[in-house]
């Protein structure tokens, strides 16, 4: 009888590539501009700068400690911050369907990098279950050569212990290097 063992697994695949690489050399240049503008905006130092910034115009125009260039109801102030909404949200939308984009490139990949994992994964298994019967052989050779009788794979017997397992006086099972000496 001749041992056969599977052929090398043989990897057919591209490298692994990292996907903000591939994100970064797709990205364009307003892609760019939407993230950065998205980076400051969603920031707490903005939004602490920001309301420091209104809060001052605010109390400037409301003590008129310098001209009223802006006085209660504050319009030219709601018109700068519906200015500001205008202008960010839509780059900020922009942001988000950059990050979906990349999000499903990602996804991709990590399904490429399952099947890829799945393959190798059942090239191991196969190559396992090839030395698994060799070795059987090898046993059953060794056995047949020996004038024993052929060995089957190790079972457990009804209480599920290992053989070979002794029980003590008190009922506990351990291997069979353990010793109990009484004195």
């Amino acid at each position: 009888m001749a041992i056969h063992f599977p052929r090398p697994f043989q990897h057919k695949h591209p490298p692994v590539r990292s996907v903000n690489e591939l994100d970064a050399e797709q990205a364009t240049v307003g892609q760019r501009a939407a993230d950065a503008v998205v980076r400051v905006v969603g920031s707490w130092q903005f939004i602490i700068i920001q309301s420091s910034v209104l809060s001052v115009w605010v109390v400037l125009n409301v003590t008129a400690w310098i001209h009223h260039w802006d006085p209660y109801p504050f319009i030219l102030m709601n018109l700068v911050l519906s200015l500001q909404a205008a202008y960010t949200a839509p780059m900020i939308m922009m942001s988000q369907n950059r990050q979906a984009a990349r999000d499903r490139l990602e996804a991709h990949n990590d399904y490429l990098t399952n099947l890829r994992a799945e393959e190798e994964i059942r090239a191991v298994l196969d190559h396992l279950a090839a030395q698994d019967s060799a070795l059987m052989e090898i046993l059953q050779k060794m056995a047949g050569d020996g004038g024993g009788t052929p060995l089957a794979p190790p079972s457990s017997d009804a209480e599920g212990e290992t053989p070979g397992a002794q029980r003590s006086p008190d009922g506990e099972t351990g291997g069979a290097g353990e010793a109990g000496f009484q004195a």
